[in-house]
């Protein structure tokens, strides 16, 4: 329950900054985790990212202010933390699917997208399979590329990542390049809050490098390890799973290193995977 009141203790604060600029770093230090890993919690709990909920939280008390006073639209935006009129109107029109300018003259039907809260509701119909390893600190090598701090920016330019290490035969280079545990193809989200935020297409491995490839060492960290397999749409819905399911009452939270995801077999249609999630005991 704990787990439950930090998360809700964030949702607070960003109530209470609605108008604000909200510091993501911040809201995560109130939940206890990586700002990351927030993001990550916060997208799978609430079916939405944070940045969208952000905006729909904003544009519904935009839309009450624009019925319930005299203020100008310019006005009611800046409020908002829009100095463009037609930004606003554009981030307006994408809640409510109509211009300010027509709530303003009332009359009109809008939405609403009251503030959220958390608590633990009985799921687990279906079975989870994990195991709880130590592992000392080992070597990936790869390539990487940055990831953007609002974390949803990140589902096209991974993908595309992949499809593209795939055509220019970087996966088959690495895949020879394994010989370490973990031995399988490995998606790591590098994304510590000290340093430059990294996604990964790495294998483990001993092996000298070239200068087309990069070394990152992950740390000695307690891992929840979670087995599946199908397509990558599943993988997506058992790290939904780990999230909504497993990591409440699990007498574990999250820690401050890479998630990892392990492919053991990487065919994609039937994909054979592990997912890595860094635990600590609470």
């Amino acid at each position: 329950m704990e787990w439950i009141e930090r998360l809700n203790n964030a949702i607070n604060y960003i109530e209470e900054h609605i108008n604000e600029d909200i510091d993501y770093d911040e809201v995560a230090k109130i939940a206890c985790c990586s700002t990351y890993h927030f993001q990550r919690m916060f997208s799978y709990m609430a079916n939405s990212s944070l940045s969208e909920y952000i905006r729909r939280r904003r544009m519904s008390l935009a839309a009450v202010d624009l019925q319930g006073s005299d203020d100008k639209i310019v006005d009611i935006a800046l409020k908002y933390g829009y100095s463009s009129p037609t930004a606003f109107n554009r981030a307006f029109k994408s809640v409510h699917e109509i211009a300010p300018s027509l709530v303003k003259k009332g009359g009109i039907s809008i939405k609403s997208y009251p503030p959220i809260s958390f608590k633990i509701t009985i799921k687990g119909v279906e079975e989870l399979n994990y195991r709880i390893e130590e592992k000392e600190a080992f070597r990936i090598i790869g390539i990487s590329q940055p990831l953007q701090r609002e974390i949803e920016k990140n589902f096209i330019t991974v993908p595309q990542m992949w499809q593209t290490a795939a055509m220019d035969g970087t996966i088959p280079k690495l895949v020879g390049m394994m010989n370490e545990q973990p031995m399988g193809l490995l998606g790591v989200s590098a994304c510590n809050d000290n340093e430059e935020w990294k996604y990964f297409i790495a294998v483990s491995s001993s092996n000298p490098i070239d200068e087309a490839l990069e070394e990152y060492y992950i740390p000695a960290s307690m891992w929840a390890i979670f087995t599946g397999n199908g397509t990558n749409r599943s993988i997506q819905q058992l790290e939904q799973r780990i999230v909504t399911e497993w990591l409440p009452t699990s007498g574990y939270e999250y820690a401050n290193a890479p998630d990892i995801e392990v492919y053991l077999d990487a065919d994609p249609e039937n994909a054979k995977y592990e997912v890595w999630i860094p635990v600590v005991k609470k």
